[in-house]
């Protein structure tokens, strides 16, 4: 009789999440048996006593998760688990998908052949199997309750008796049959987007229809319109919407002059990036008679031309945002708003809401006010401009700037005691040619110019939800003085504290390069974590320390419910700064000039669904801004195969290795079977794979050489291959 053979675990050290997986996938391939403590660790080979101590309170921990039950004393095994869930499908390289839900507290695992015609991104009904697979269990699509999209982006294939279209594998992972007399005229090569018409039951591939041609492959146009149509975001306005953008007067009534508060006689500027049109934030300073300083910050005020249920409302609203690719800005309101009526453009009249603080020399708020204004601003800066301004201390209005300098920099450091994280990651840039060719790569990094209007955006976006939601918070305005002033529906923009055990495995990677991170109170967390992002500075892992930095947080959202912002470590924050780009501003100036008119409270039910779709649309702007980014990247290197550069490991996987080249940030794949020197095995807990036989390794923050063999602009991927 053949001897049982036991799970094959080479020894290894345990912390707590690391042996509740093993623990829940031995449970998972022995669904049938039960097990008790001293069973387990001899199965899992752990001989120290400290390892086996953790592993009773891990089981209770289980049995209350109602991952296990205990079926005799001291006895466990893996819950069955039958039943219906309803959640959203999450597309797997290899075909397979993982079915995430609110009501559920696993990811269910769907094996290919189970999708049953589901696709990336669509709402399920599943079937949980009783069998479960390590940590997840597994299940079948019965019902598509709601598809995510009802178009594709893709490149066509013409033969002589039909035609495909090569999509995202992610996003429609088998090819589109499209008859040719559904081609709208389309030919081989095009891009184009394609809606299914039909998927019989039993054929692995849809059926479908052109709906537009979007140019050929590899044109700059083609391309950025193929990205912005991948995720569902317009580049176009419909007819009416242009019309009704053009139909708003330009000039102001003196009548409405005449109900707001007058600014067109104090020094006003905006300080924006060069190639910036929509100015949607001025600033005006003065001196008072007893020292202190009046600032105003001046938000163009789109709501008074874009009025609720409106043609323009409905368009902005479904935008969400305005998106910012690579070579151009999709705005959320048609230029003759954003560029022209409510850009904040200098020597012209113009209408805003506006918040305006009395500052002491500490830069302590005194006094607030918050209503609607008309401005004149005097200049228009780009951020170079004021920035040689602060480093000089000459040019225009100097006094004005380096005094707005001077306050921002006590409210920066103050935020950053109080326990601000200062995230700051360089962003990407590229010089183009008048095609969109890209001749050149540079980083953008915040400077001085840029804190100065940060620091006073975060101010007035601060306050203004303090005074909306806070009870408690200063002010001088009159609601506050009779003692009325409650707590009121509003959007808040929030940010949820990070994941404990994100957190600490964060914190145990970055001990790899000899730091340390403090993981105690939040106020312990954001300045171990500001001392870590300082000390990374100018070295070869900054950027990958920063980005790991940012994945360990909660990603921020629109929402009525507010529990603070972490990253800034606001009890109260809003977006009230940006009207013109992003719609909740627009909710939030509306919500505003509500109560300031002694509105009574709004009903959340109402905005919630808003906030989330705001949030939505938001994630699928800043999706596109990066794949615009991706495919420059791409792009620029297509011309440098055989070239050979220094990277850093950026990500690895069980398929490979991520590098990102130090001196153009351009991101590959290092595929592992082009690791041809051994047999490599990903090591999940420590970011690195392992060779079987000579353990040579390769972690995540390495300094590599590697070489481009292949530039995929269909993929938006560059392949490598390592050298020495």
């Amino acid at each position: 009789m053949p001897k049982k053979k036991k799970i094959n675990r080479s020894k290894k050290n345990y912390n707590e999440q690391s042996l509740t997986d093993e623990i829940i996938g031995l449970f998972s391939s022995h669904a049938n048996k039960s097990y008790n403590y001293k069973q387990i660790a001899r199965q899992l080979l752990i001989r120290d006593s400290d390892t086996k101590k953790m592993i009773p309170a891990i089981l209770d921990r289980l049995v209350e998760k109602e991952e296990l039950e205990e079926v005799y004393r001291g006895k466990y095994q893996i819950r069955r688990r039958e039943g219906y869930v309803i959640g959203t499908v999450q597309m797997n390289p290899n075909g397979s998908a993982l079915v995430a839900s609110e009501d559920f507290p696993q990811e269910i695992f769907i094996n290919e052949h189970n999708l049953n015609h589901a696709l990336n991104g669509d709402i399920v009904k599943v079937y949980c199997y009783a069998m479960r697979r390590k940590a997840f269990i597994e299940g079948e699509v019965v019902e598509i309750m709601k598809r995510s999209r009802d178009t594709f982006v893709g490149t066509l294939q013409v033969s002589q008796n039909f035609a495909f279209l090569l999509a995202d594998l992610k996003i429609l992972p088998y090819d589109l049959f499209i008859p040719l007399k559904s081609l709208k005229g389309a030919v081989d090569g095009d891009k184009v987007t394609a809606r299914i018409t039909d998927w019989p039951k039993n054929v692995k591939n849809p059926v479908g229809e052109v709906v537009k041609v979007l140019g050929k492959k590899g044109e700059n146009e083609t391309e950025m319109h193929a990205i912005l149509a991948e995720f569902g975001l317009p580049y176009t306005f419909p007819d009416d919407v242009v019309d009704a953008a053009k139909a708003l007067p330009e000039e102001i009534p003196e009548e409405e002059i005449k109900k707001r508060r007058d600014f067109r006689a104090i020094t006003t500027f905006t300080i924006d990036p060069a190639d910036a049109k929509d100015f949607d934030d001025a600033l005006s300073v003065r001196k008072l008679d007893n020292g202190n300083v009046e600032v105003g910050v001046h938000i163009a005020d789109v709501t008074h031309y874009v009025k609720p249920d409106s043609t323009l409302d409905f368009e902005a609203y479904d935008r969400g945002t305005s998106v910012y690719l690579v070579d151009r800005v999709v705005p959320m309101l048609p230029e003759q708003l954003s560029n022209k009526v409510c850009s904040l453009r200098p020597d012209e009249e113009k209408l805003c809401f506006s918040a305006v603080f009395e500052i002491d020399g500490d830069a302590n708020v005194k006094t607030e006010w918050f209503g609607k204004t008309v401005i004149l601003s005097d200049r228009r800066f780009s951020y170079e401009e004021a920035q040689q301004v602060i480093d000089t201390g000459e040019g225009d209005f100097s006094d004005e700037i380096l005094l707005l300098h001077d306050l921002a920099t006590i409210l920066r450091a103050e935020r950053f005691k109080n326990g601000s994280i200062g995230f700051e990651k360089t962003e990407v840039k590229f010089r183009l040619d008048k095609k969109g060719k890209p001749l050149g790569v540079y980083f953008k990094e915040m400077g001085p110019a840029n804190h100065l209007i940060e620091e006073f955006m975060l101010l007035a976006n601060k306050r203004v939800a303090e005074f909306i939601g806070n009870p408690k918070a200063g002010g001088d305005q009159e609601e506050r003085k009779k003692g009325k002033k409650k707590g009121k529906t509003f959007v808040y923009r929030i940010h949820d504290k990070p994941q404990a055990e994100k957190l600490e495995t964060f914190a145990r990677f970055v001990t790899k390069f000899g730091y340390n991170l403090k993981t105690g109170s939040s106020k312990a967390i954001s300045t171990s974590l500001n001392r870590l992002l300082e000390q990374v500075k100018g070295k070869n892992e900054q950027d990958l320390i920063e980005t790991l930095a940012v994945r360990s947080m909660a990603k921020a959202v629109y929402s009525t419910k507010n529990i603070g912002h972490y990253g800034l470590h606001f009890d109260f924050y809003s977006h009230f700064t940006s009207p013109i780009r992003r719609y909740p501003d627009m909710m939030v100036h509306r919500l505003l000039e509500h109560y300031l008119d002694n509105g009574t409270s709004k009903n959340a039910d109402k905005y919630e669904p808003m906030c989330e779709h705001s949030s939505k649309r938001e994630q699928l702007a800043v999706d596109a801004e990066r794949s615009s980014i991706k495919y420059k990247q791409v792009e620029f290197m297509s011309d440098k195969i055989g070239q050979v550069f220094r990277g850093v490991i950026s990500g690895v996987t069980e398929w490979g290795l991520y590098v990102e080249i130090i001196e153009n940030k351009c991101e590959g794949l290092l595929h592992i079977r082009n690791l041809e020197d051994d047999f490599y095995e990903l090591d999940e807990e420590n970011y690195r794979l392992t060779g079987k036989y000579h353990q040579k390794t390769f972690q995540l923050g390495d300094t590599i050489h590697i070489e481009i063999t292949r530039a995929n602009l269909e993929k938006r991927q560059l392949d490598f291959a390592l050298r020495d």
